[in-house]
């Protein structure tokens, strides 16, 4: 059971998540969630899960694995930053984690309680519409607040149209 949401609360605003995921679609929803956070003064998190990888090495090359992915992470999500600061104009909150993506998203869910839509968008794969996406539609991995998902053939035009 996720913590009650704080976003409506005096001195809070509603957030708006997007995941990083270095996917072509995931420019889409940080787009729709920039817009949506400017539009309703809100706010915009990144999320940038670094997943589970295969760090059980000995000590010292597991900590430089650790070490590249994290820097990794952090030129990913500084770049999709830098580019919301100049299209969109505001500021987003970066939060870098590590570990599965539904557990970290909830955890991030949790840990900041005006985080209140989680926006994803659909990968135009023939393999399906993306891992995200795919385990939200499949209930695998169902989350405590709403998510919009983005169809894939939005365009950002369209997509500032909607917001």
């Amino acid at each position: 059971m996720v913590s009650q949401r704080l976003s409506r609360l005096e001195g809070h605003r509603r957030k708006f998540m997007a995941v990083i995921d270095g996917t072509p679609e995931c420019q889409r929803a940080v787009h729709y969630a920039g817009r949506r956070a400017k539009n309703s003064n809100g706010g915009l998190v990144l999320l940038y899960v670094i997943p589970e990888g295969d760090f059980q090495q000995w000590l010292g090359v597991e900590e430089i694995m650790r070490a590249e992915a994290r820097e990794e992470a952090e030129a990913t999500v500084a770049k999709t930053a830098q580019l919301v600061r100049e299209t969109i104009g505001i500021e987003p909150e970066v939060v870098i984690r590590e570990g599965g993506v539904a557990e970290q998203i909830n955890a991030a869910i949790e840990d900041d309680r005006d985080v209140a839509i989680l926006v994803l968008a659909a990968g135009s794969a023939k393999e399906g519409p993306g891992p995200l996406v795919s385990s939200v539609a499949g209930r695998g991995a169902a989350f405590p607040i709403p998510v919009t998902v983005l169809p894939d053939t939005l365009t950002n035009e369209e997509i500032d149209a909607l917001c």
